[in-house]
């Protein structure tokens, strides 16, 4: 009788995860305009001394290559929001156990435990909200990208759609915006300023806030 149950509780299971990963896989958003990840960019306005004078269009984003981008500029994103990028399939369960445990202690959302290609999903693919549904489609959709893309344009993606504050979407545009450079003439310490907005960068603006920025800038090195 045991194994009989036994068996009877395995297949419902098994029948529960198929149907599952069937519902997720019809019901999710295609992943394959990532492919071909063209974004919506803004033209730059100078004046004659080069001095950046004007944003014409919005959002506020200049689209880099990945090769453009200083190699310390990558290392500090990585640092600062998924130190596991290059070992992980797309989830970091050790961060995401690491989150859990730090939301328990302090009884609310603290650290959300996403994968940078996890923020991918969040930004391209899916609304905002905080739910449990929500965060399995994510999860999902960020294995099945890391399947999809290599980790070279996963970050090219990452480093050009995220938002940075002050209304500069991508390095590019905030390095434009918060140190009037381009995104390959940043020094450590600005690529480290840069790297740390991502979880709140109204907070940790360097314009708004320079203690704060200065005290994540160091995290972040």
């Amino acid at each position: 009788v045991f194994t009989i149950t036994l068996f009877l509780i395995s297949f419902a299971l098994s029948i529960l995860f198929i149907v599952s990963y069937l519902y997720l896989k019809i019901s999710l958003p295609s992943i394959y305009k990532l492919k071909h990840y063209r974004p919506r960019q803004t033209n730059v306005v100078y004046d004659i001394n080069g001095n950046i004078i004007a944003f014409l269009g919005t959002p506020r984003r200049i689209f880099v290559p990945l090769n453009k981008i200083p190699p310390y500029v990558v290392k500090a994103f990585i640092a600062a929001e998924d130190a596991n990028f290059y070992k992980h399939k797309g989830i970091d369960f050790l961060s995401l156990l690491r989150a859990l445990y730090k939301d328990i202690i302090h009884g609310k959302i603290v650290q959300g435990g996403s994968t940078i290609t996890q923020q991918v999903v969040k930004s391209l693919l899916l609304t905002p909200e905080r739910t449990i549904r929500r965060k399995i489609k994510e999860m999902f959709l960020a294995w099945q990208i890391e399947k999809y893309l290599t980790k070279n344009q996963i970050l090219t993606i990452y480093l050009n759609h995220i938002y940075l504050g002050e209304g500069a979407y991508g390095v590019e545009a905030a390095a434009l915006t918060y140190f009037n450079k381009h995104v390959w003439e940043l020094n450590l310490n600005e690529a480290a300023t840069l790297a740390g907005l991502p979880p709140a960068p109204s907070r940790f603006n360097p314009i708004r806030n320079m203690e704060l920025a200065i005290k994540r800038r160091n995290y972040v090195l």
